[in-house]
């Protein structure tokens, strides 16, 4: 978004006229089916047999958290401030019919003190089993449950059936996993994630939408319709200073006109690290979809800042130019060692989430494959068949009901040429924009009359009073974990 459209939007938000309007509570959703599940989803305080007030649960928190029938515990870390649990909690592999498998999901518990709001996280992917603190647990000093992605290993069915992989059933994995800790943990719930993760915290919001307190979403793609991307087109067309993209251009370029001398390090490289190519197919389709990742992994991660760095293509030597490519799209990514970790996320971007496909005209002549599908990144012994009524119905959801949503994207992020909007139906739901910033953009980054709006829609959504104050920084917390995947074109 340009700077002036940007200022505008702020400008609006914060005089808020683009606060949507009061949405209606009715769903299409699923119907939930039974489950063996403990708790509730009531905020009612418990009461006693003789109909008064329940005594205080006086258990260690561990014991109480283990008393949920089918949790258990794989440790406990220490972290200051905190008590600290990696568990394991048994899942249906199918919430409509829950008697037929299940599954061990693993996620982390930060407890703080059940007194204080939760946050239910997500990156959309495995479950880091190091403490950290997403955005906003450190604004409502919370505590935080973080949940890994049901098919992401270890949290896979064995055998796993793949059709059991998609939106509704992740949501009921985490709706089921609220249902159990409500009564350990009774104050307001927020859920929360960024990218996959942002996606994933919507669509629970999208099909329980009385779970939750409210919902912050960072840099979440929508990709309605699978078939038509230009919007990552015009995105690219605008991004940044004109001199930046033609450079990238370039060495984009370059990498495929000296494809023979750079492919023969990749091969060399490939004999020496073990690596294999039996998921995409040869190495020459692996070597084109690292390069063609240059251009949108360097606008994900990097910033105008880092400019300066991309090397001049008439002068750069292969060498030079190889490990560039390397440190901003990894040639390790295809291969199968690089693969394996991604088949669920794969999976899913080619039944229901769609990936996008960019038309790359200062290419033309050079690719042999163009944008490969997700169906070029997943086993073929997995069948794969893509379902176009799953995300325009999330879509049409969040546009007419949304309530208690916050959206945050980064002005320079790809991944936020399709992102969601909330329309006149919706209400107290906001999109807001953070001026120059990438995939990691965060509230903490937005211009100042957004901020204190985001802000103060997070702690009312979380019951924390206005003046209350955010968590003191840790920086062994507050610092993304480094082995959590991140979401690839």
């Amino acid at each position: 978004m340009r700077a002036q459209t940007l200022r505008a939007l702020l400008a609006t938000l914060v005089a808020g006229t683009l606060t949507a309007g009061i949405a209606s509570t009715a769903t299409a959703a699923p119907p939930p089916t039974a489950l063996a599940s403990p708790g509730s989803a009531s905020a009612a305080p418990a009461t006693s047999p003789g109909g008064g007030p329940a005594a205080p649960d006086t258990r260690d928190i561990k014991e109480r958290l283990l008393s949920i029938p089918g949790m258990s515990l794989i440790e406990e870390k220490p972290v200051s401030g905190y008590r600290y649990f990696v568990l394991a909690y048994r899942q249906p592999v199918d919430h409509r019919h829950p008697s037929r498998g299940s599954f061990t999901q693993r996620l982390t518990v930060l407890h703080k003190d059940t007194s204080r709001p939760t946050v239910m996280y997500t990156s959309g992917y495995n479950v880091s089993t190091s403490a950290s603190r997403a955005e906003p647990t450190r604004l409502v000093d919370g505590n935080q449950v973080s949940v890994e992605y049901r098919y992401f290993s270890p949290s896979r069915p064995q055998p796993a059936d793949w059709s059991k992989l998609d939106i509704w059933q992740a949501a009921s994995d985490q709706h089921r996993l609220y249902r159990a800790l409500k009564k350990v943990y009774g104050r307001n719930w927020l859920a929360t994630g960024g990218s996959k993760g942002g996606m994933t915290a919507t669509y629970y919001e999208r099909y329980y939408p009385h779970d939750m307190d409210g919902v912050v979403a960072y840099v979440a793609p929508n990709d309605v319709d699978n078939a038509e991307d230009s919007a990552y087109d015009r995105f690219f067309e605008r991004v940044g200073a004109k001199e930046c993209r033609d450079a990238l251009d370039a060495v984009q370029r370059e990498a495929l006109i000296r494809r023979e001398p750079l492919e023969k390090k990749y091969a060399d490289q490939a004999k020496a690290e073990g690596w294999s190519f039996g998921t995409v197919g040869t190495l020459d389709k692996a070597y084109e979809a690292v390069v063609l990742d240059l251009v949108w992994g360097f606008w994900q991660y990097s910033g105008e800042a880092d400019c300066a760095d991309v090397p001049d293509a008439g002068t750069v030597s292969d060498d030079d130019l190889y490990a560039y490519v390397d440190a901003i799209s990894g040639w390790s990514f295809y291969t199968d060692q690089g693969l394996d970790p991604y088949t669920p996320y794969y999976y899913q971007a080619g039944t229901q989430l769609g990936a996008p496909s960019i038309s790359l005209p200062h290419l033309k002549g050079l690719t042999r494959y163009g944008y490969q599908p997700p169906r070029n990144f997943v086993p073929r012994a997995i069948p794969m068949r893509f379902d176009r009524r799953a995300i325009p119905d999330v879509d049409h959801w969040v546009r007419h009901h949304a309530r208690h949503m916050l959206f945050v994207y980064g002005e320079n992020d790809p991944w936020g040429a399709e992102r969601f909007r909330v329309g006149p139906g919706a209400k107290d739901a906001y999109v807001l924009t953070a001026p120059g910033a990438n995939h990691g953009a965060n509230i903490a980054g937005l211009a100042p009359g957004a901020r204190e709006l985001a802000t103060a829609r997070v702690l009312d959504w979380a019951g924390v009073d206005a003046g209350t104050q955010a968590a003191a920084p840790l920086a062994r917390l507050d610092k993304a974990p480094a082995e959590e995947p991140r979401l690839r074109p």
